[in-house]
């Protein structure tokens, strides 16, 4: 029987993740699989620890990638640092926050919100007044929200949150690898992230770091943690870094390590702040030519985050029709969802897309598909702004 082969489109993939990836990254998971408890897969291991508590900015022993996308990572943490009725405080300014309340909640917590209106940044202020109200085991909010495009300023809530006895809890699944994440420096206490956005791999994988403040409340608990895969207890005796003699927990996905290994490599070698300059510049550059356009940006300057750009839908202009028709170009970006859907677009800039030759590739195809739709737009204002803001 024949069976046709598979092709997919070759896209530039400027949504909010998965970002195209180098392909010396998809050469890495090319290499010839061993096995998981191979001496030389444990080398890699031991590289990848290594490597992501330099991408993290930690000493962190308890530094790995969970099998399993982002998701996997918030669930590990919240299943691992919360018993059955313990109280928890949420902040949440967009969908992502909303799932890690969700989380909490089915981990059997108590959860309290604190919220802010989307596509605005939470009020640490409003933190503190809840947990003199309500004292919370953990504090958790999202560095980078990735359905807003709004970038939390993370030491006044983690400050708030220590000085109340809780743990510091950040979901920066759209921030490491592409703009500063300081684990250690903002006394962060868990973190997770994903590997398919500014890391530069392709989705499967959910880097994770422990402190010992949440180390030692993951050895103190009362009850086991209700997910066998996802428990860190089990998973320290695998991953422990530089032990010969681990402990089987779960079959690895060996080719998605060499890929992030690689990818690391690849952030590392590159340098982390030459990464966030590269960002920040081609930012720059989209906010620029989006504005000569006449388009406006949902957050304000001070809150944007730098890889996932949110643009304000113009009145009288189908979103979901300017997308079907970037398509055509091989271009995809996303839409808003919840309060934000048909409102706004997510346009990323990640790890190697995040060159200025994508932003004016991006801004022609854009400007052809607003035009059509009838909105006026100055022919080519868009790319001679960004141009110019390119330096």
């Amino acid at each position: 029987m024949s069976l046709p082969e598979l092709r997919t489109p070759n896209r530039l993939l400027l949504g909010p993740g998965p970002a195209n990836v180098d392909p010396r990254v998809l050469r890495a998971m090319a290499t010839p699989v061993i096995g998981h408890l191979d001496p030389a897969f444990l080398a890699v291991m031991d590289d990848v620890s290594q490597f992501l508590r330099q991408v993290f900015r930690t000493r962190n022993e308890f530094t790995l990638p969970l099998s399993g996308t982002g998701t996997a990572g918030m669930e590990a943490v919240m299943v691992n640092l919360l018993e059955p009725g313990d109280e928890v405080l949420v902040g949440v300014a967009g969908y992502f926050g909303q799932r890690m309340a969700e989380v909490a909640r089915r981990a059997g917590a108590r959860v309290q919100t604190v919220e802010a209106e989307w596509g605005t940044p939470l009020d640490p202020d409003r933190i503190e007044a809840a947990l003199r109200e309500r004292p919370a085991r953990v504090v958790a909010f999202v560095h980078a929200e990735t359905s807003t495009g709004v970038l939390q300023p993370p030491g006044p809530i983690v400050e708030v949150a220590h000085r109340h006895g809780a743990l510091a809890v950040a979901d920066c699944v759209t921030s490491l690898g592409s703009v500063p994440v300081e684990v250690d420096a903002w006394g962060l206490d868990a973190a997770y992230s994903c590997s398919q956005k500014g890391l530069g791999a392709p989705p499967g994988m959910a880097p994770v770091t422990f402190g010992e403040r949440a180390l030692e409340r993951i050895r103190s608990r009362k009850s086991p943690v209700q997910s066998f895969y996802l428990d860190m207890t089990q998973l320290m005796a695998y991953w422990g870094d530089g032990a010969r003699d681990r402990a089987y927990h779960h079959t690895a996905p060996i080719s998605m390590i060499y890929a992030l290994r690689e990818a690391l490599r690849l952030v590392l070698e590159e340098g982390l702040e030459a990464r966030w300059e590269r960002i920040g510049r081609v930012h720059r550059m989209l906010v620029a030519g989006l504005e000569a356009m006449g388009l406006r940006m949902l957050v304000a300057p001070e809150y944007r985050l730098a890889p996932l750009n949110t643009v304000v839908v113009p009145e009288g202009i189908d979103a979901a029709a300017v997308q079907r028709r970037l398509l055509d170009f091989d271009i995809e970006i996303a839409s808003g969802f919840g309060p934000l859907k048909g409102k706004i677009w997510r346009v990323g800039f990640m790890g190697v897309n995040a060159e200025p030759k994508n932003v004016l590739s991006f801004l022609a195809a854009f400007e052809t598909a607003l035009r059509e739709q009838g909105l006026r737009l100055e022919p080519g204002a868009g790319l001679a702004a960004a141009a110019a803001a390119a330096g």
